[in-house]
């Protein structure tokens, strides 16, 4: 398997990028028996003193002389920087010399250059991402959507549900996966249109286990494994658990074991759920050990051939 990676997306790049390939190469997550190749898109003179730095001479380098911005529009720059670091990353991708891409950079441009790029598994009506959610119990589960798609209808909903599941399946290794929707209310025909539509259908869904309404104050609960909702309501939750984070280190809290489990470092990024090939997004503020975290999601992705048993999934819903 060939992992790229854009080494030039996120704040603190080149180097932590370089730093994250170092730290997972030399992980206990790596395994040195497995059929790893990394590729670094970006500045050669710059990866290549970096490399050297860190030993990883048989770590293989596609030159890029432009980088997308974080303000740039993402279809204009994808359009007039075919040589950024995130538009190679894409035809690499798409013409199959890597196996997945990986990149902190511009978010838009990534989420862009998934759907145009290497396209939408058929069958899904709207790709997806998603956020793990730290429960109390020690658990981990997900929620979804958290931006890509902010105005959905209960077909999109019930889609999301199917593709968490999955992803909680093969990458997260839950067996039985249970799914909430997130709503105002635990009973049946609570909430606003949306919820009111959708919760039948989950309700009905034989590819899920479906298990009914749950609030906001059962996120961090073991009372469902996957949490759907639009992106718009999604992302704001997101937000607020990082402002939850962000409040909990100023106050000198961040060293409870719940709470640390809250930074965004520890799980990397987020896979982009329904497109052909995979393709995870970090943080624009993305260490080593999130860019680790990152190479890791897209090994477990490749190999569990997660997106191919989407497309089997699909196939048959």
């Amino acid at each position: 398997m060939n992992i790229g990676i854009d080494v030039m997306g996120g704040d603190y790049a080149p180097l932590e990028a370089i730093k994250g390939i170092y730290e997972y190469l030399n992980s206990g997550k790596f395994s040195k028996n497995n059929n790893l190749t990394i590729t670094a898109i970006g500045n050669q003179d710059a990866i290549a003193t970096l490399l050297a730095k860190y030993q990883l001479n048989h770590i293989s380098i596609i030159h890029s002389d432009e980088v997308i911005g974080y303000h740039e529009h993402p279809t204009k720059a994808l359009k007039e920087k075919p040589n950024s670091s995130i538009a190679i990353g894409f035809q690499l991708l798409a013409t199959q010399k890597i196996d997945a891409f990986i990149s902190a950079g511009n978010t838009g441009a990534m989420l862009v250059g998934a759907l145009f790029s290497i396209k939408t598994i058929e069958g899904v009506i709207r790709p997806t991402i998603a956020t793990i959610i730290p429960k109390v119990n020690g658990s981990t589960g997900i929620l979804l959507d958290v931006g890509l798609n902010a105005d959905c209808k209960a077909e999109h909903l019930d889609q999301f549900a199917v593709l968490g599941s999955l992803y909680a399946q093969h990458i997260l290794h839950i067996t039985k996966p249970k799914v909430g929707l997130l709503n105002v209310g635990e009973e049946e025909g609570k909430g606003n249109i949306l919820a009111q539509t959708t919760f039948p259908l989950l309700k009905n869904n034989s590819h899920i286990e479906f298990a009914g309404n749950v609030e906001g104050r059962d996120l961090f609960e073991d009372k469902a494994d996957i949490i759907v909702c639009d992106g718009f309501t999604g992302n704001v939750v997101l937000k607020l658990a990082e402002s939850f984070y962000d409040i909990a280190c100023k106050r000198n809290l961040q060293h409870d074991a719940y709470i640390q489990r809250f930074h965004y470092e520890n799980y990397g990024g987020t896979p982009v759920l329904g497109v052909s090939k995979p393709v995870i997004i970090g943080h624009g503020i993305s260490n080593a050990k999130a860019f680790a975290n990152m190479i890791d999601v897209a090994e477990k992705m490749i190999e569990t051939e997660l997106c191919q048993k989407i497309k089997d999934s699909f196939k048959v819903s």
